[in-house]
């Protein structure tokens, strides 16, 4: 028996959302571990300096904009990937926003928007990307949950639901999948400062967290890589259905003091 372990060589990854953040820190870890990885968003200049440092690590990449929101760019994305490298192996989809808006004061567009984002995008990356999976009888999809997937978070409703229908989506084309030797997993991140929360995060509410994590502090999108790279590979072979917590000790936590 050969065990291929944590090898990415000769796979393809797309990193939807991959061009910044925890997207970005985990589609050059896939590079790093051996894979091929175009990473994809609605600002080019983002995409491409992307690609240029997933190049520098010797890898390929490719250059090309995608919205969430909009089917047909995402079909466009997985064709010209299918024309340049022949298939996709792995799917991550790191897209998301938020805002905070106490939910008498939340309109239906910041509602609808942040649900399109989160968890219609997904519905559709996921669609696309795996019945090409389907169709070759092989893939990994890695979605990037939340704590928001299990507790409730003050003033961020669309988000908890964004993020508790995510959970629930993997765990269900997981179970849909599975004889067609897909994997369908979710991490979920704990605390970690990127553009997407640092806001939040600047007043007691960061304050509160820490005070909630036993670790102490927020974790750095570094520390998400190995278990994005053990659910891509071939170790994980065994797992779906999992939404794997990387939070510090966050959502273990009863009483810290």
């Amino acid at each position: 028996m050969t065990y291929k372990g944590f090898d990415l060589t000769g796979r393809v990854a797309v990193v939807v959302g991959g061009t910044s953040g925890i997207g970005h820190a985990i589609a050059l870890g896939l590079a790093i571990a051996g894979a091929d990885v175009i990473t994809t968003g609605r600002r080019a200049e983002f995409v491409e300096n992307t690609a240029k440092e997933i190049e520098a690590l010797g890898r390929r990449s490719l250059r090309v904009c995608s919205d969430v929101t909009d089917r047909e760019s995402l079909q466009g994305l997985l064709h010209k990937i299918i024309s340049e490298f022949g298939k996709v192996d792995i799917l991550v989809y790191a897209a998301g926003r938020t805002k905070r808006t106490p939910f008498l004061e939340l309109a239906e567009g910041e509602w609808r928007d942040i649900l399109e984002t989160n968890l219609t995008g997904a519905y559709r990356a996921c669609q696309i990307f795996g019945k090409h999976m389907v169709e070759r009888k092989y893939g990994r999809i890695i979605n990037i949950a939340s704590l928001a997937s299990f507790v409730a978070l003050m003033e961020v409703a669309a988000y908890n639901a964004s993020k508790a229908g995510l959970a629930a989506l993997t765990r269900t084309l997981a179970i849909e999948w599975a004889k067609h030797g897909i994997c369908v997993n979710a991490i979920a991140p704990g605390v970690f400062r990127t553009e997407l929360n640092k806001k939040l995060l600047d007043g007691p509410r960061g304050q509160e967290f820490l005070l909630r994590t036993p670790m102490g502090r927020f974790g750095n999108v570094e520390e998400l890589v190995g278990a994005a790279i053990f659910l891509a590979s071939d170790a994980a072979s065994f797992v779906t259905g999992t939404i794997l917590e990387v939070d510090g000790g966050f959502l273990a936590s009863g009483v810290n003091q």
